[in-house]
């Protein structure tokens, strides 16, 4: 990986050395748009210019909502040209969300891009300026076409220092309203290189980008495909999602839990296990089948494929070993720039989170909780001060909130949240997280959520799978009976579930029950138990 300051130092080399190498592949209407790194660097420097003339001061904050697309890559790449300061927002947020993170970040402009449904979403835009793209069916005062009729560029683009502020990513808030989180270009600079490292990632890799781009993980993951001078696809959408990644193959492939059940469940509507179990005890043929379902996941060429966000189960792991598709769980933050732990070729053990990387300092706490230390931790919350100082110690550790432990080869298993511990009306601490992930490994769940403040014990709220709604209910309540006797023996008497709800409706970012990165709010959730507890 060749060395630069700064991203977009990093954009106009590849601009400069590899003008016509196609940099973007955007799917429209069934068709790709292809931009070369010459053809982004002339749209970014017009609406960087459109930016300048805002007449903001340096620095400024310019909030960018959209979906993943060719145009939010470019958008960043005019912020960063433009000497101001990115405010990425999840598309999927409300209209009251985004206004509340709109005045919260000082947000002086707006751009606007691939969205399901502004107009759900408009009226919580204050009156600032705005650019649309009119390509995605968003037509505000300025449009990004009109601007590119602009004969004027951009001239003189001035090159940031590491220490200056880069971006703004606010939190997807499990635990109550979402923290502005800072970060440098230098952290960014940073955590691409430790990450490229580890991961032996080459220059002009072909990369498929889906997951939110106002999450960090996804942030980091796209921005090192600028570093990297790579090819970079999207997915048109929900629908095309299967297709367009099955074209792209891409190099790296980065995915949540949920994500690796639904590909999961996918392959065994076609295949059923009775069926793929034998197909893989065939000598040969084992290999073509392998072959082919990596084909139609899209990860034929990929070298590293990796699983953060919430814990992925064992018994997952395992599955996908069979079919020679090694997921790699990682453990990393907002706050510490997606730099912590990561399982890594010839270093991994299932089950677990990795070790830690290079220039990463750890410690626990008395009570277990894993305090960090790396190159790249955040400057700190936007505007919040006391809530900064109160997540680093004395020593500049940052205290993550999660529960861990370590064995003999360093390798790290967390094991909870301190703030998801609940104690039940016998006076007993319970940590749900290891509950959960044991009951997920029955693939009728969909989502779960281990719930007992103030009863005598705990129960477990789920919604289905696809594979479990479309089960009799005898066969469901034996399956989920057979999951609880199974899992029983691993659990102190306090801590054994006592009854599983099955909620009628799927938890989601539209009735507040997950976060847009598809976790689930522990706290939403909670309050349902409250209409629950006379059926307890």
């Amino acid at each position: 990986m060749l060395k630069f300051n700064s991203p977009l130092e990093a954009f106009l080399y590849w601009e400069t050395q590899t003008p016509n190498a196609v940099f973007l592949k955007q799917p429209v209407d069934g068709k790709v748009v292809s931009y070369s790194f010459s053809k982004v660097g002339e749209e970014a420097r017009k609406i960087a210019l459109a930016l300048k003339e805002l007449q903001l001061p340096e620095q400024s904050h310019i909030a960018l909502l959209s979906k993943n697309c060719a145009h939010w890559v470019m958008a960043d790449l005019a912020i960063m040209m433009a000497g101001y300061v990115s405010i990425p927002i999840y598309p999927t947020l409300h209209a009251d969300s985004i206004h509340q993170i709109l005045e919260h970040s000082e947000s002086k402009a707006i751009i606007i891009g691939k969205l399901d449904n502004f107009e759900l979403q408009k009226s919580g835009i204050p009156n600032i300026p705005k650019i649309s793209v009119s390509l995605y069916g968003v037509k505000e005062s300025m449009t990004w076409e009109e601007l590119l009729n602009n004969q004027n560029t951009l001239q003189e683009i001035k090159l940031p220092k590491p220490d200056n502020l880069h971006t703004i990513i606010y939190t997807s808030g499990t635990t109550g309203n979402p923290k502005g989180v800072m970060h440098t270009v230098g952290n960014f600079v940073e955590s691409i290189s430790t990450l490229a490292t580890s991961f032996n990632l080459s220059n002009h890799s072909t990369l498929f980008s889906y997951l939110p781009l106002a999450h960090v993980a996804e942030r980091v993951f796209i921005t090192g495909g600028i570093m990297l001078g790579s090819q970079i696809s999207f997915s048109e959408s929900l629908e095309t999602f299967a297709k367009d990644l099955e074209s792209t193959q891409p190099h790296v492939f980065f995915a949540v839990p949920r994500i690796w059940t639904k590909f999961q469940e996918k392959i065994l509507e076609n295949m059923p296990q009775n069926k793929l179990n034998v197909l893989l005890k065939i000598p040969l043929l084992n290999t073509i089948i392998k072959n082919k379902i990596k084909q139609k996941l899209g990860l034929k060429h990929a070298k590293y494929i990796a699983s953060a966000a919430a814990p992925l189960s064992s018994s997952l792991c395992k599955w996908y070993n069979r079919l020679d598709i090694t997921i790699y769980q990682g453990y990393g933050m907002t706050e510490d720039c997606c730099v912590s732990h990561f399982n890594l070729p010839g270093f991994n053990k299932i089950g677990t989170v990795g070790r830690k990387l290079n220039h990463v300092q750890i410690k626990l706490s008395q009570e277990g909780e894993i305090l960090i230390k790396n190159n790249c931790l955040m400057l700190g919350y936007f505007k919040a001060p006391d809530i900064t100082a109160s997540v680093f110690d004395d020593d500049g550790y940052f205290k993550t909130g999660d529960i861990g432990e370590y064995d003999h080869e360093g390798f790290l298993t967390i094991t909870g949240r301190i703030k998801d511990q609940f104690k039940t009306d016998k006076g007993k601490y319970i940590s749900p997280g290891p509950i959960e992930l044991d009951m997920s490994k029955n693939t009728d769940i969909e989502q779960i959520c281990v719930v007992g403040t103030g009863i005598p014990q705990p129960i477990a709220l789920i919604t289905l799978s696809e594979l479990g709604k479309s089960k009799s209910k005898a066969d469901l309540c034996s399956g989920l009976i057979n999951t609880l006797e199974q899992i029983s023996p691993n659990y102190e008497k306090h801590e054994k579930i006592e009854k599983v709800v099955i909620m009628k409706e799927d938890w989601n970012v539209d009735n507040g029950l997950t976060t847009p990165t598809l976790k689930v709010k522990r706290n939403s959730i909670e309050k349902i138990l409250t209409l629950l507890q006379t059926m307890v």
